[in-house]
């Protein structure tokens, strides 16, 4: 079974003798998501492809809604990471513990079918035009995690913090521009 949401990310179920395996992708790369909307103007970000080629990621869990206790993790190898050119590719073995099991169930029976991931960033780029946050290199990845709602939810006070002050900061702009503009408009006046 695959399914996909929105945002393509996908996720399918196996199950074998040896274990309850899922996969997918916890983020795709160069898919800008609307991250924030203020006034009418989506604040959006996207992740670059090759954002994760200096990346730790040596001690990564795989939970559900970032939270709860870890079902698998690489290091004792039920959790594996791939960067392929779509993105973070996982594959877990959710069969070593009863949460595991259960979190099994659900995204089988179809019930959660979306995954997120917490991390920290190097570099990112900001386009005011298109008020688009691309991150160039991603510092760390904590955790994968089936969730239910597609938001990085340990990233997202950080991304709508940073969203929030960029749109606070061109509606001041934008006031400011206008209170010149009229300023000289007055002088024009005065003169003219």
């Amino acid at each position: 079974m695959i399914t996909k949401d929105r945002n393509y990310r996908s996720f399918e179920v196996r199950a074998s003798e040896d274990g309850a395996f899922v996969e997918g992708y916890a983020l795709v790369f160069d898919t800008a998501e609307t991250m924030y909307e203020y006034d009418g103007i989506q604040y959006k970000e996207q992740i670059r492809s090759g954002a994760l080629n200096n990346t730790l990621m040596q001690d990564v869990v795989l939970n559900f809604n970032h939270g709860g206790k870890p079902v698998a993790r690489t290091k004792n190898g039920t959790l594996g990471l791939q960067i392929d050119n779509r993105g973070l590719h996982i594959r877990a073995d959710l069969s070593g513990t009863d949460e595991g099991r259960k979190l099994y169930e659900e995204v089988k029976g179809g019930y959660l079918d979306k995954m997120s991931f917490a991390f920290t960033i190097n570099a990112d780029e900001y386009n005011k035009e298109q008020h688009l946050r691309t991150i160039t290199e991603v510092k760390r990845i904590y955790d994968v995690a089936i969730v239910d709602i597609p938001a990085y939810e340990s990233t997202s006070v950080q991304a709508r913090s940073f969203f929030e002050a960029e749109a606070e900061r061109e509606a001041a702009e934008a006031v400011e521009r206008k209170r010149l503009l009229d300023l000289e408009i007055a002088k024009v006046r005065l003169l003219g």
